[in-house]
């Protein structure tokens, strides 16, 4: 094989290229500016959501069929790569509206699908994921929120916790037993809206860091809502639960990729500024050292 040609695996196809230019022309100009702001004061930025909303990659993910730009993984990855490395708070914009939707996805019926998919495509709603629970972090089978059903309808009970744009999300995935002698397999998921009655949100937790997008907690306090918004069969929530974590685990990474790529760049801006002892700190070979290594481990 060439030498040149044995890398062409790892290149990003054409149009994935272009994604990555077009998402990095519109965070460069309109989300970037907005990202102290939104870490110092804590606040959503409303700003950035409809800069990505105006271009179509605040959920680029979602289907055609439902109005949807239709990207695929990778292309899903580079868009939340690229809004991070401008700001780690607004990449979880494609990135929780991808977690939130992929359980109906991967198991809605297709009304569902149709009546929830459509306004997140077209950026009137976001969705939030709420799986998590104050005793239920890393073991969700052992979660405690209940479903019971009375005639056509479901009724649930229970606290969530760290749930992302919790209170700016219009719509919530919420997982709840169902069966509490099944264990995991007695686990449903429901569709909830943040208007129904009986839902409520807590004071937004104190981060380290990627405070514009809030994490609080869900309330469902007698939430009745109708049986038509269970996602999938009832029983199947935890395993729609642990496939769409396949799916969105990597958006994570890409989130992580895109915050150090934001990070190197700002850094090699940085010290070609900085003079000490005469000239740029960029000049010293310690210096040049920290960024190679940087560099490299981001590759």
């Amino acid at each position: 094989m060439p030498a040149e040609q044995s890398f062409d695996v790892y290149r990003l196809p054409e149009e994935h290229q272009a994604i990555r230019e077009a998402v990095r022309e519109v965070c460069t100009a309109k989300v970037a500016p907005q990202a102290a702001e939104a870490d110092e004061t804590g606040e959503f930025p409303t700003a950035s959501y409809d800069a990505l909303r105006a271009a179509d990659f605040h959920a680029p993910h979602i289907p055609e069929e439902y109005g949807g730009a239709g990207a695929d993984a990778l292309a899903t990855a580079i868009v939340i790569e690229e809004v991070a490395r401008a700001c780690a708070s607004s990449s979880l914009i494609p990135a929780v509206n991808k977690l939130g939707t992929m359980p109906l996805l991967l198991a809605g019926s297709d009304d569902l699908k149709r009546r929830y998919l459509t306004p997140v495509a077209a950026g009137e709603a976001m969705f939030s994921y709420c799986l998590s629970e104050p005793e239920a972090g890393s073991d969700a089978a052992s979660m405690t929120t209940r479903a019971v059903r009375d005639g056509d309808t479901w009724v649930l009970n229970g606290v969530k916790r760290w749930i992302t744009n919790a209170g700016v999300s219009e719509f919530y995935t919420v997982f709840a037993v169902t069966d509490p002698t099944a264990r995991s397999r007695g686990i449903s998921a429901f569709v909830v809206e943040k208007s129904d009655p009986g839902v409520s949100f807590g004071a937004p937790e104190k981060k380290l860091g990627i405070k514009g997008s809030p994490t609080r907690e869900v309330y469902l306090d007698s939430v009745r809502i109708p049986a038509d918004r269970m996602i999938g069969a009832e029983g199947t929530g935890f395993g729609t639960a642990m496939k769409t974590l396949d799916h969105t685990r990597v958006t994570i990474a890409a989130q992580a990729l895109g915050i150090a790529q934001g990070a190197l760049d700002y850094a090699r801006g940085y010290v070609a500024e900085r003079k000490q002892f005469g000239k740029a700190i960029a000049e010293f070979q310690g210096v040049q050292f920290m960024l190679a290594d940087m560099g490299m481990k981001l590759e």
